[in-house]
């Protein structure tokens, strides 16, 4: 009678507990110090071998209904209990569908590259090949290929980042090293020439590099696009007409051209190609200072003389060349004042394009 007692007590005292119980973790305890290999009941099923065997039946069936209603109680609180906590999980990341949406801002490209995409399509309508170029350069390709030799002034006025070794040995480094950052896309005209042979229809986009000290007008690293042209019959009437085609397709239709002679020790002549102040009209104001013209680019018909670095006959074939800043087109296209504000990541600005 004791073991029926005890079993009886032990449901008694249990089922209230289960109910009580607030957590899972909780009612896990519960479980396991009732039907663990420690728990009360399992201890209680012990003293069933002291119980007489008439009896045995009679404590065997309540056995099984204090297991039964321990358990029954058991799993029916642990889903009200998991129910429980995933309704607090669910609340407190839940979304409220009244409050106003996080924008996302859309990426886009940035005004030197659109100006580069958009140069680069003009003269690839024309069947004019984009060609990659070398930002590292050797003293060869940079200055004396293009027909500019050791003791040419025109070398004074792009001094640049020379590279030297690892050895620690700087005494050279201001114009005896021959490895350089280079000064001008120009180098990829002699690059293309030495690999193929004419007709050549190209341009070249990249960075440069000058010791200039960054100012409204002047970057220490900016962007220029080399353009090249050489066949058979090529004159100077080509080269006005693809330049003053490029103009009006980037700038506008009512775009003029105006060349201007000018010196690039690599063409010959040379020029300096105007655009009409898309502001005034070409009427005269501050931005063109007052002339109706704004500079653009160089220009000019290749030097012979650079055909002779590349093994080109010039009796043979002609061509012209010629050399836009992208920062500068920017510039112009867009009114903007400094050529800082395009690297300076300001997005106030740069969202405006």
């Amino acid at each position: 009678m004791a073991l029926k007692e005890e079993l009886e007590s032990l449901r008694e005292q249990m089922l209230p507990a289960i109910q009580d119980a607030k957590t899972t973790q909780e009612l896990e305890d519960l479980r396991v110090s009732v039907l663990g290999r420690k728990g009360t009941l399992t201890a209680a099923l012990r003293g069933m071998r002291d119980v007489p065997k008439e009896e045995r039946p009679a404590v065997g069936k309540l056995v099984n209904d204090v297991r039964a209603d321990i358990e029954g109680a058991l799993s029916a609180r642990g889903e009200e209990l998991s129910n429980a906590e995933l309704e607090a999980k669910m609340q407190a990341g839940a979304l409220d569908v009244t409050l106003p949406g996080r924008a996302h801002p859309y990426g886009a490209q940035h005004l030197i590259t659109h100006i580069i995409d958009e140069v680069s399509d003009i003269f690839a309508g024309l069947g004019y090949e984009v060609i990659g170029g070398r930002e590292i350069e050797t003293d060869y390709y940079n200055f004396t290929a293009l027909n500019a030799p050791k003791d040419h002034p025109s070398r004074s006025m792009q001094d640049t980042f020379y590279i030297v070794d690892r050895s620690g040995d700087v005494s050279d480094v201001r114009g005896e090293s021959d490895v350089l950052l280079r000064t001008q896309t120009s180098g990829a005209q002699v690059h293309v020439m030495e690999e193929e042979r004419p007709p050549i229809y190209m341009i070249s986009p990249g960075q440069v590099y000058r010791r200039d000290v960054a100012d409204p007008s002047h970057l220490p690293q900016f962007h220029q696009i080399e353009g090249l042209v050489v066949d058979k019959g090529i004159t100077v009437g080509d080269l006005k007409g693809t330049l003053d085609y490029f103009n009006r397709k980037f700038f506008g239709e009512d775009r003029k051209t105006r060349f201007r002679a000018h010196f690039f020790p690599f063409t010959e002549p040379s020029y300096e190609a105007d655009v009409s102040c898309g502001i005034c009209g070409g009427k005269g104001c501050r931005f063109c200072k007052n002339t109706g013209w704004v500079e653009i680019l160089g220009c000019g018909m290749v030097d012979p003389n650079v055909f002779g670095f590349v093994d080109i006959d010039p009796e043979e074939y002609s061509g012209f060349a010629f050399g836009m800043g992208v920062e500068r087109l920017a510039c112009l296209k867009y009114d903007v004042p400094d050529l800082r504000m395009l690297l300076e990541g300001d997005m106030r600005f740069l969202r405006q394009f």
